[in-house]
């Protein structure tokens, strides 16, 4: 049996490992406390993350990171942004050879303004790592880890490395895709949970199906801008790590960021809501990322630029989303279009 070590026994690596055992693939699933991992071998559990879902019992948690990635080739990574320096600085002494390091967290890391990959190459030597996949697309823990249909996108700089990846996880539930375009792939999979908060605020507000479509379609056409401006490609934002993506994670319940926003939009505090999630919420870091970003690259983004106000200038939801509404008109499509084209000139004369 192949063995794959995944880093992270939140719902998402818990779910990624289910898929891995289905595929009777020998898991090693790392947790820091100790009770996890015994309520995972033993009671072949994880209640606080996946409640009522029987793991399969080939799983095999460890607290030991060591332990964990031994005698391995490739290491899912599937924790939070914030996070995930700290571990990968950890890692990077346990490793025994070069392996595929996969990651399935959804983030920018603020003031470097890297994408997990990237702090990935920073912290990795190139001689421990064989390659950097990013697996990524529309899919929440809990529906995988029912067995429901899912699909999602791998990528990575080698196509054989993505193809090696796709073959981990590919089953009758769980397609898996190929994409060449790592860049887009990463953006999407964490701009978009800039644009679930703002859903998640609307709803709060209570406006309606009107808004939240507006929100989405303009959220898209903001992440759009700033990937293409960026050099991703703009057939990448049609996707699953783009608009499928997006929009399962705008308009679903088991969504951390829709339900985060939605808090905000009833007039809780960022502080109330963190403390009453209990869990990671990805957008609210990567809305700092995003703000940055765009400043940096000159690259205009309203609806993340207003949630940074409300995220951390206590802006009102209702004044962010009136700011919104009485912006400047303008054409539909013009301002990605010229962008767009402004990308391929750039390329274009770079390659000249």
């Amino acid at each position: 049996m192949k063995k794959v070590a995944v880093i992270g026994a939140g719902s998402w690596g818990t779910a990624l490992a289910i898929v891995l055992a289905d595929n009777e693939i020998d898991v090693r699933l790392w947790a820091r406390r100790t009770e996890q991992v015994e309520e995972i071998n033993l009671q072949h559990a994880n209640s606080k993350y996946l409640p009522e879902i029987k793991l399969p019992e080939s799983i095999i948690a460890t607290s030991d990171l060591k332990e964990a990635v031994s005698n391995t080739d490739t290491i899912i990574l599937v924790t939070p942004t914030k996070a995930m320096r700290e571990i990968l600085k950890s890692l990077k002494d346990k490793l025994e050879n070069p392996v595929t390091i996969v990651h399935a967290s959804k983030g920018i890391e603020p003031d470097s303004l890297l994408r997990v990959s990237e702090v990935i190459e920073e912290v990795i030597p190139e001689s421990l790592r064989k390659a950097v996949v990013v697996l990524s697309g529309p899919s929440h823990a809990e529906e995988v880890s029912l067995r429901q249909p899912t699909t999602v996108t791998v990528s990575s700089k080698d196509l054989s490395s993505a193809e090696h990846v796709q073959d981990l996880f590919i089953n009758s539930n769980f397609r898996v895709y190929t994409s060449p375009d790592i860049l887009g792939v990463e953006l999407g999979g964490a701009l978009k949970n800039i644009i679930a908060l703002g859903a998640g605020l609307s709803d709060g507000l209570g406006y309606g199906d009107n808004a939240k479509a507006a929100l989405i379609t303009r959220g898209l056409a903001e992440i759009s801008r700033l990937g293409t401006f960026m050099g991703a490609k703009p057939l990448t934002f049609a996707g699953l790590s783009g608009i499928g993506d997006l929009i399962v994670t705008c308009t679903s319940v088991h969504s951390r960021n829709w339900r985060a926003g939605n808090l905000l939009g009833k007039g809780h505090t960022l502080e109330e809501v963190l403390e009453n999630m209990g869990m990671v919420v990805e957008g609210v870091r990567t809305t700092k990322a995003a703000h940055q970003l765009a400043q940096k690259e000159g690259v205009e983004m309203p609806i993340a630029n207003e949630l940074y106000e409300v995220l951390f200038h206590s802006k009102s939801p209702k004044e962010a989303v009136d700011s919104l509404m009485k912006r400047s008109k303008t054409h539909e499509g013009e301002d990605l279009q010229s962008l767009t084209s402004d990308r391929y000139a750039l390329d274009e004369k770079n390659q000249h």
